[in-house]
């Protein structure tokens, strides 16, 4: 097939998809509608006019982001674990600190505050290259998914090619000798900018990055096909063997 005809097929393609998979939906909405009448079930107002397409969850399995699902449970696992009397996280998934609120005091900080209010959780603005606490200060401290963002511009921030390592600098600064820093980011065999989405550390530089923490433990979340998706008590080689995966650590501040 030519460059050509393969280009007009995928636009041929994208262009009366949607009215071919309209049609099974249509066929089940009436079939609905009449079920609903044979049964005189008159609780809900039935209209046309209400109607909501998903025609792409008809999955054989529930899909869901490996990532956000696996590094958010590990997180909230640590914290069951060490059960701080208060836990600081900056910027990380508004699911992790709602959920993790309901067993621990959280503080939540974001360059872009959530407007946030459930019991147990706190709320406010932070930039993470200049946090607003003393030295040695805190804990217990997350950063999740977000240090390979800062300086990339995506979410409003200024450009700036080295502001992870200003970023990671502050993490460290603030944590107490002994604490705890829950951290994850995007891991691999290859350290690499996917401009102006994320970075992609590998577990050697993190090491290098984190140095004055020892690691509790860590995690892979993988895209390797000879691996499972989540593995715990992870090796630098199943870090290697990802091309973006997550690597979850555990990092305790050294005295």
């Amino acid at each position: 097939m030519s460059r050509a005809l393969k280009y007009l097929s995928m636009k041929l393609y994208g262009f009366f998809h949607p009215f071919v998979a309209a049609i099974p939906y249509f066929l089940e909405y009436r079939k609905f509608c009449k079920s609903a009448k044979e049964q005189n079930d008159d609780r809900f107002e039935l209209s046309w006019k209400n109607a909501y397409p998903c025609l792409n969850d008809k999955t054989s399995d529930t899909p869901f982001d490996y990532h956000y699902v696996y590094h958010t449970g590990w997180a909230a696992r640590i914290l069951a674990k060490t059960q701080p009397k208060e836990h600081v996280d900056i910027s990380s998934s508004l699911y992790f600190v709602s959920i993790a609120s309901a067993f621990v005091k959280m503080k939540f900080y974001d360059y872009r505050p959530a407007d946030l209010v459930m019991s147990n959780l706190e709320s406010g603005a932070a930039d993470i290259m200049t946090l607003p606490f003393e030295n040695d200060s805190l804990e217990s401290l997350s950063c999740l998914h977000v240090m390979e963002h800062i300086g990339l511009g995506r979410y409003g921030d200024p450009i700036n090619a080295a502001a992870d390592l200003t970023a990671i600098s502050e993490l460290k600064r603030v944590v107490k000798p002994g604490g705890t820093l829950i951290f994850a980011t995007p891991i691999g065999g290859k350290a690499k900018v996917m401009y102006n989405a994320h970075r992609i550390y590998t577990y050697e530089l993190l090491e290098k990055l984190f140095e004055g923490f020892e690691i509790a433990d860590f995690a892979v979340i993988s895209d390797s096909p000879k691996a499972y998706h989540f593995i715990e008590h992870a090796t630098k080689a199943d870090a290697d063997a990802c091309n973006y995966g997550c690597g979850c650590f555990w990092f305790r501040k050294k005295a």
